[in-house]
């Protein structure tokens, strides 16, 4: 029989997917606080499902590095390690720099009007106090440029590490209003460096917008 082609595929999530998702938002959030215990079975019962996805959910997390599983024991949230976000964040830097270098040979005029969408939508979450939503956009900002490096493997690597970083960038950007909207205006500079072609200025910038977070946590008292 004949199959239609002209149709919208539904997406479906699994139990285990839903329960993955809201526990990395509660860990990254601060809901789930560092060092928490989890229980599987008030977890299973707070979103509605059994306590089987949670312990798969719990199990991928622990690959993350957001939570650490104790056999026999219990399963606690993970927590922030100052010295190792340091690093993660040098590593991150780097990539995102050569990236930003080649994207700035690559990338095309609609491009250009992308990341200016997604940084002005970064600062209404960031006025609006959205900062979850804030930290969406900033990722999916410095992403975009990632992508467009045309590199599969330097993806895959500044994937692995955001994970490690998304809990620290949320509590960076707690901090007053004044310190965020500086990030908004570096995303700025970064565009139009991107517009003029300029590899070295986009790679130094970026390099310098991901190490600001640190260097202002750095500051505090």
């Amino acid at each position: 029989m004949p199959i239609p082609t002209n149709y919208e595929t539904p997406v479906r999530t699994s139990a285990k997917d839903r329960a993955l998702s809201q526990l990395q938002k509660w860990i990254i959030d601060g809901t789930l606080q560092p060092d928490e215990k989890l229980n599987d079975a008030e977890l299973a019962a707070a979103l509605g499902v059994s306590r089987t996805p949670v312990r798969e959910a719990l199990q991928l997390l622990e690959v993350q590095g957001l939570v650490q599983m104790y056999p026999g024991k219990d399963t606690r949230v993970t927590t922030i390690d100052k010295e190792m976000i340091g690093k993660l964040y040098a590593t991150l830097g780097a990539l995102h720099a050569l990236a930003a270098e080649t994207a700035a040979q690559l990338i095309e005029p609609g491009q250009i009007e992308q990341l200016r969408e997604l940084n002005a939508a970064f600062a209404r979450a960031i006025k609006a106090k959205d900062i979850y939503q804030a930290l969406e956009y900033d990722e999916e900002f410095h992403n975009l440029i990632v992508e467009l490096s045309d590199n599969p493997y330097t993806v895959s690597f500044c994937s692995s590490l955001q994970m490690h970083i998304r809990r620290f960038k949320f509590v960076f950007l707690k901090q007053p209003l004044g310190q965020t909207m500086a990030a908004a205006e570096e995303h700025e500079q970064i565009i139009d460096a991107l517009e003029k072609r300029d590899a070295q200025a986009a790679s130094r910038l970026i390099k310098q917008n991901l190490s600001r977070p640190l260097e202002e946590y750095n500051k505090l008292p």
